[in-house]
């Protein structure tokens, strides 16, 4: 029997601590959002590129992007009576149009990173349910979010979301923190925990710290909450299940990697990305890749005049199998993968390994 504590957050109970990662281009989708929720962990849809998949139901992208997200949290919502998040990146042009809409249609949770958040708790509208959760990467910037919303709108974050450096996809780190030991996921996860305790201290509310980046077992897990965080977020590990919203040859990346092809690359966002090496990002470093014009102006900090390639279609491919058009960002674990599984076969194994590891240390 699992002996892991549920998850509150605020008014909300999560039976497992277990957050699934959000991963664009639509890699969590409705499906696999709705079976992690089914399961007691916390399902999480991307709203990154929905303008590409939903782009038969509007005329222009943006319009697409509200349309995706409305129709996929719905969906969601069908499928499951668990809790269901969005994960909205702030370098995201139509960034303020996802959150509204996110509000809008009552999902239970909305995580936001690629940047601080700093004016995230202004959207909420009268009789808002949504739970507001940062995505940070030091304790400082988990400071800085606690001290503003308060101040500004009389608000603290629901849960805080530590993503270390061993994340896949976008990085808050500098390439030279990857590696750093300073920067580690286990030296972040205590210094946040004792920052956010000033501010449940002060002003009596419980706002609870997961671990995020490169957890994929239940041993990893164990260890992220003998650190004091009172869960974690999970990714990739969901990539390799039949419940995924990819193409299979998208999954098949993950099974067919070893761990020498999980790489460090600098993305058009602006930020440092983990991805499985393959022919596109080959291509990238030959410079045969740049983009002619930018149709879908989809994030704040590019600019295809100087970029290598268009990030979203590129990613857009990936979700479709097109892996020679695009690539598969990932975990550092994610080589780990050897079959495609079910969620709750996910699942189950991590809480397995979770109360063995529990029992290692009290024996």
């Amino acid at each position: 029997m699992c002996n892991m504590n549920s998850l509150k957050i605020g008014n909300l109970t999560a039976r497992l601590p277990i957050i699934q990662g959000g991963m664009g281009v639509g890699i969590s989708l409705n499906g696999l959002a709705s079976a992690v929720a089914n399961e007691g962990g916390i399902g999480v849809i991307s709203c990154a590129g929905l303008g590409l998949i939903y782009k038969h139901t509007a005329k222009d992208y943006m319009e697409a992007c509200i349309i995706g997200l409305r129709e996929e949290i719905r969906k969601a919502k069908e499928k499951s009576n668990g809790i269901i998040g969005v994960n909205i990146m702030m370098a995201l042009t139509n960034f303020s149009d996802m959150v509204k809409t996110a509000i809008a249609e009552k999902a239970d949770v909305i995580f936001a990173g690629a940047g601080l958040p700093m004016d995230l708790p202004k959207y909420r509208t009268e009789g808002c349910t949504t739970k507001l959760v940062p995505i940070v990467s030091s304790a400082r910037a988990a400071k800085i979010i606690c001290e503003k919303w308060k101040t500004l709108y009389d608000y603290l974050p629901d849960l805080v979301v530590v993503e270390g450096p061993k994340a896949g996809g976008h990085l808050g780190f500098k390439p030279t923190q990857i590696e750093d030991e300073n920067f580690s996921i286990e030296k972040l996860i205590p210094e946040v925990v004792s920052e956010v305790a000033i501010f449940e201290e002060k002003y009596n509310q419980e706002i609870p710290v997961i671990a995020a980046g490169g957890i994929y077992t239940g041993e990893d897990m164990y260890k992220m909450m003998q650190l004091g965080a009172k869960g974690v977020q999970i990714a990739s590990r969901f990539v390799t299940t039949k419940e995924c919203d990819a193409d299979v040859k998208f999954k098949k990346s993950y099974i067919e990697a070893t761990q020498n092809e999980v790489e460090i690359i600098q993305s058009p966002v602006g930020m440092p990305g983990r991805a499985l090496k393959g022919e596109f990002l080959e291509k990238v470093k030959l410079g045969l890749t740049r983009p002619k014009s930018c149709p879908y102006n989809c994030l704040h900090t590019c600019d295809y005049k100087v970029v290598p390639y268009c990030i979203i279609l590129t990613l857009f491919n990936a979700y479709k199998g097109n892996m020679d058009k695009g690539y598969a960002f990932a975990g550092s674990n994610a080589y780990l993968a050897t079959k495609i599984t079910t969620v709750k076969e996910v699942l189950d194994d991590i809480i397995l390994h979770f109360d063995q590891a529990k029992k290692v240390v009290l024996t």
